[in-house]
């Protein structure tokens, strides 16, 4: 059975270090290329999109967002800006409204299709928050330019880790929040799980039922920040994804790895999932996939090394982290160099660093 393909995306919502402009660029190039239709911009290091969103980007930072807009635009895909409103719930007073305002304005002023509301990662355990937070999405979109408005709540999967990280969810709070948001809003949703291993299309139904509308994935496949996810390299093809999510959906997007070539490897395979349905094998997908990115040399060599790079982690690694240094280092492919890069242990995260994006 092949299904439908729904939207495809990427939404780079992850902690750690930011891509410089020609990683974007490239990422970019490639998943526009596979067919992607949209680009979401709000890492967690973007301080004025979060922690410190009630100013405005400097001026060097927004012409270069306003690059990346042309960029995503003139590949064909939509372009959005993520804006993660800290502490604007409670209290939403005039000051805060104003600063929301006086923000939406900006992000329009750069150049986006779609406007991006985020709650994820923020306390939940405060009064009729799904009111609230409802309330500063409907009153963006109304504000916005943006042709589309997308939200993530605060709880944004069934996984109880939420709950006991960011304080004990209402028991109506997804309810409530897809009955007040405006119905054109579109919803963000992970799965079953902050980082899930399967999403099929029972769970889907029993989310788009309680939201009154299809979701939008957010797939935290193959992003690997964290101090813990970031001992690792997230290089496998999509698994666990059933193609008759699609009935389910408003789109699925991709969270990206701090390695942005490599990412392309596993992104490229998302597309092949929806395509050939029950015919899909992601050993295959990954191998074809590594090879045409990479060329026949360096796409093999990922494919002997996969279990090494993705399953053992940096610091069990041993003496074969020497040898893999030798042996990509030799290779003249900024794929390589992100291998190596990683192997010397410079995109490895702590806790503090995502205590403080």
């Amino acid at each position: 059975m092949t299904g439908t393909t729904p939207e495809l995306g990427l939404i780079e919502g992850r902690f750690g270090r930011l891509w410089r402009e020609d990683e974007r660029a490239h990422v970019v190039a490639t998943l526009a290329s596979a067919g992607y239709a949209f680009y979401h911009y709000g890492p967690k290091a973007d301080r004025a999109l979060r922690r410190e969103w009630r100013r405005p980007h400097d001026a060097a930072d927004t012409a270069l967002l306003r690059r990346l807009s042309a960029q995503v635009r003139d590949a064909g895909m939509r372009f959005g800006l993520a804006l993660t409103p800290v502490g604007a719930s409670h209290p939403w007073d005039a000051d805060t409204r104003a600063d929301l305002a006086r923000r939406v304005a900006d992000l329009d002023a750069i150049g986006i299709d779609d406007l991006v509301i985020l709650f994820d990662d923020l306390r939940g355990d405060m009064p009729d928050l799904a009111a609230r937070q409802a309330e500063i999405v409907n009153a963006c979109a109304a504000q916005s330019r943006a042709t589309r408005v997308y939200t993530c709540p605060t709880y944004y999967s069934d996984d109880p880790v939420l709950d006991i990280v960011f304080g004990r969810r209402a028991d109506d709070y997804l309810a409530d929040l897809g009955r007040l948001l405006d119905p054109a809003v579109r919803v963000y949703w992970t799965g079953e799980e902050v980082c899930a291993k399967a999403i099929g299309p029972a769970h889907l139904a029993r989310v788009t039922a309680t939201l009154g509308r299809p979701v939008c994935l957010w797939d935290n496949w193959p992003v690997n920040d964290g101090a813990r996810m970031s001992r690792f390299l997230h290089l496998r093809a999509f698994t666990g994804r059933d193609a008759r999510n699609a009935r389910h959906l408003s789109g699925h997007a991709i969270n990206p790895a701090i390695q942005p070539h490599l990412t392309c490897i596993p992104a490229l395979t998302l597309p092949l999932v929806y395509r050939q349905g029950d015919d899909y094998a992601y050993g295959a997908a990954f191998a074809s996939t590594a090879r045409r990115l990479l060329g026949s040399e360096l796409g093999a060599m990922l494919h002997e090394d996969v279990a090494a790079l993705q399953d053992v982690g940096l610091e069990r690694l041993g003496a074969r982290a020497d040898r893999l240094r030798a042996r990509y280092g030799a290779i003249d492919h900024p794929a390589a160099r992100e291998i190596v890069r990683w192997l010397d242990g410079d995109d490895l995260m702590t806790d503090d660093e995502v205590q403080t994006q």
